[in-house]
């Protein structure tokens, strides 16, 4: 086979003497051309009235719909973890999440032609936002006869207790069914319908205008859904006794999830009846025109990578995040889950952790631009598995040697459990700080210098093998030791082992792609 290397194109040769061109009265003969202003500049980016009339309701459903997202993401994680332990995490993401998106990317080529934009953007939400409002304020409080515990129990008495994850998924069949719808908004209503509509109603000026900013309001918006997530879990401490306050703050959650769900199809149909059919706001020729993607099977794109030391590399990055990623951050959850055994003290503290998840990655995108600047692609690269490595190695350090490490915590006035569990936050929030403002820039900067065919094969084959492989490769190893050792603790060492030396082949490919960007 052919060895594979990036064809990058040549210098450019000095460009010709140009013709003079004649001075005129704004611009004279021989003056540089004058440099905006900081307020000029600032005005620029300042929305004219015909584009806000578009990007204020886009706006408010990009806002909406990751205020929602993050109610949803730390409530499964309260709803399976608090019920069945950690252990039934790797289960659900191979088992429930992989099929559930599969089917519902069968469901959608069905529809798409057979009804309108309009009309499928409508039936792929509404759905959605129905269930969770039945399952907040129906399915929860009637889990006593709708979950099969005894049946699931009396079939777990004659089996070894490795099998109690798979089962937990049909014992607690509708927090698994939410967990799944869960991580599907974030596909499917974030990635699909929100981006493909912002793609099909903006100009390609007004997407380099205003996309970055996108980026900062999801931050913005985590701050605030995850203050909402710990003030509506802490309702309990105000109820009288016996009054279940999780099943309370559940209808207090889910409740604004129907509000975010109105405010989205809302805005949604507001710009279809007065933004759509606006001459002045919307002509379909200023959209971007779509272009043929290149698209490779899964036999293609593993020969594509095996001729290919460079895309090999960039394949390796993606897959290295997501396995370090899953393998600390579902041993995480299995130590949180011991210091807050309460769902609403859990729902709490994970509120407080993507408000600061929020905050860390707003500071971080803006230090980002800094970082790339001034030392350049290859520490950028660098950054996030050293602040991963680092992390991990303290986390797992305090949850295998907490006997010995107890004196020296306890004289922090607290103990190694909870020590561990904010370790492991710092760990998380770092790390996907890290992952959203350095590795996403580094991921995409690694195919510039690639000639067309290269860029567009390179990207195809990470997104079939590195992208999957990532997700389930962690969850897979988890696994194997559950099923083995029969629970996370005992297969913690096993797992630093692992993340340990995730990391360092992670760093080899990171330096390596560094030389061969030159």
């Amino acid at each position: 086979a052919a060895v594979f290397r990036p064809r990058i194109a040549p210098a450019a040769r000095p460009a010709a003497p140009r013709t003079p061109v004649r001075a005129t009265a704004a611009s004279p003969a021989g003056e540089p051309e004058k440099k905006k202003s900081f307020m000029e500049s600032a005005k620029s980016l300042i929305p004219t009235k015909t584009e806000r009339k578009k990007l204020i309701p886009l706006t408010i459903m990009f806002f909406s719909i990751l205020f929602n997202y993050t109610i949803l993401r730390d409530t499964k994680d309260v709803l399976v973890v608090t019920a069945a332990g950690a252990e039934i995490i790797p289960f659900l993401k191979t088992y429930c999440n992989l099929p559930g998106a599969v089917l519902f990317t069968i469901m959608y080529s069905n529809l798409s032609n057979k009804f309108s934009r309009e009309t499928l953007f409508y039936i792929c939400i509404v759905p959605f936002v129905m269930f969770f409002a039945l399952f907040g304020f129906w399915m929860y409080p009637n889990i006593s006869w709708l979950h099969p515990t005894e049946y699931i129990n009396s079939i777990a008495a004659g089996l070894p207790p490795n099998f109690a994850p798979p089962l937990a998924i049909f014992k607690n069949w509708t927090f698994a069914l939410f967990y799944t719808l869960a991580e599907l908004w974030g596909s499917v209503v974030v990635s699909l319908l929100f981006w493909g509509f912002a793609n099909e109603v903006t100009s390609v000026q007004e997407a380099k205008k205003y996309y970055p900013l996108f980026g900062l309001l999801a931050n913005v918006a985590l701050i605030f859904s995850g203050q909402y997530v710990r003030i509506v879990s802490d309702i309990r401490r105000g109820l009288p006794e016996g009054v279940d306050g999780w099943a309370l703050s559940l209808k207090y959650l889910m409740g604004m999830i129907v509000v975010g769900g109105a405010v989205i199809i809302g805005c949604y149909r507001w710009m279809q009846t007065k933004v759509l059919t606006d001459p002045t706001v919307f002509t379909p020729n200023q959209t971007k025109k779509s272009k043929t993607k290149t698209k490779l099977s899964f036999g293609e794109s593993a020969a594509y990578l095996a001729n290919s030391a460079y895309i090999r590399s960039l394949a390796a990055l993606v897959i290295c995040y997501g396995m370090s990623i899953n393998i600390v951050e579902v041993t995480w959850k299995s130590r949180l889950r011991e210091a807050f055994p309460d769902p609403n003290d859990y729902s709490a503290f994970m509120g407080a952790f993507s408000t600061a998840t929020g905050c860390i990655t707003f500071g971080m995108m803006i230090a980002g631009r800094f970082i790339f600047e001034k030392f350049g692609w290859g520490t950028a690269a660098l950054i996030t598995p050293t602040v991963l490595g680092i992390t991990g190695i303290l986390f797992f350090g305090l949850t295998l040697f907490s006997t010995q490490v107890a004196p020296a915590i306890a004289l922090l006035g607290t103990t190694p459990l909870m020590a561990a569990v904010f370790v492991g936050a710092a760990q998380n929030i770092l790390s996907k700080s890290s992952k959203y403002s350095l590795f996403d820039p580094c991921k995409e900067m690694a195919y510039i210098p690639l000639d067309a065919e290269q860029k567009s094969k390179g990207k195809a084959a990470v997104d079939v093998i590195g992208n999957p492989l990532g997700k389930s490769g962690g969850a897979m190893i988890q696994q194997i030791l559950i099923f083995s050792l029969g629970s996370l603790a005992a297969s913690a060492p096993y797992l630093a082992a692992i993340l340990f030396g995730i990391v360092i082949l992670w760093l080899a490919r990171a330096k390596s792609l560094d030389k061969q960007l030159g």
